[in-house]
């Protein structure tokens, strides 16, 4: 299995770029900003993207959606819940444009995700997670030994909800009935930040303690 990743926009927003080295196929998970940048490690790693999975709809992870799209013809898949964000409504665009960031308007979505979904790439699988929390619809991929986890997991830390659609309960909800259900050798590739793994925010992250 290929995992780049790669810092994107001015939140500094991971992108992932997963592929299969069975096939070469590619899936690329929250085409945050930087949409040339993306697609040029895409071609020096020599992988042809079938997918593009996001996390959820918030703008700081599907600014340079419309252009990865455009070029590499990718399917998109977004949690049903969170399809309405790909269109401007339920708000989740009003703070970024307050504060002059401005997207192309993001193309809508070809599949509409739930949860026990399942990824598929090459040789590799993955599972959606429903954790909601940051946003409505947001989601984590697990599988071959790694999560994916959004804005909802990070690093000694949690996704923040207090942006519309945003609910502490359900964020810890996700958190302890979905993710912490992995294997502690799970490692954790989250939205912003570096990695973890499963175990070490087990014992570590201060927000389990609550």
């Amino acid at each position: 299995m290929i995992i780049e990743r790669i810092v994107v926009g001015p939140f500094e927003t991971n992108c992932y770029i997963v592929g299969a080295e069975s096939d070469r196929s590619a899936m690329i998970i929250d085409p945050a900003d930087g949409a040339e940048t993306i697609i040029q490690k895409v071609n020096d790693l020599g992988l042809n993207v079938k997918k593009i999975v996001l996390t959820h709809g918030h703008i700081d992870h599907i600014g340079a959606l419309k252009k990865v799209k455009e070029i590499t013809s990718a399917e998109v898949s977004v949690h049903s819940a969170d399809a309405n964000s790909l269109s401007g409504r339920k708000g989740f665009l009003t703070s970024f444009l307050m504060l002059g960031l401005r997207y192309p308007a993001p193309p809508p979505p070809d599949r509409l995700l739930e949860e026990g979904d399942t990824i598929d790439l090459g040789d590799l699988h993955f599972k959606v997670l429903h954790t909601p929390g940051h946003t409505p619809g947001g989601i984590s991929l697990a599988g071959e030994g790694v999560a994916f986890t959004g804005d909802t997991l990070f690093n000694y830390s949690i996704g923040r909800t207090d942006l519309p659609g945003g609910s502490f309960q359900e964020i810890m909800e996700s958190i302890r009935n979905r993710l912490m259900a992995l294997p502690d050798d799970t490692v954790i590739y989250p939205g912003h930040g570096p990695g973890s793994t499963i175990g070490a925010e087990r014992t570590g992250n201060p927000f389990l303690d609550t």
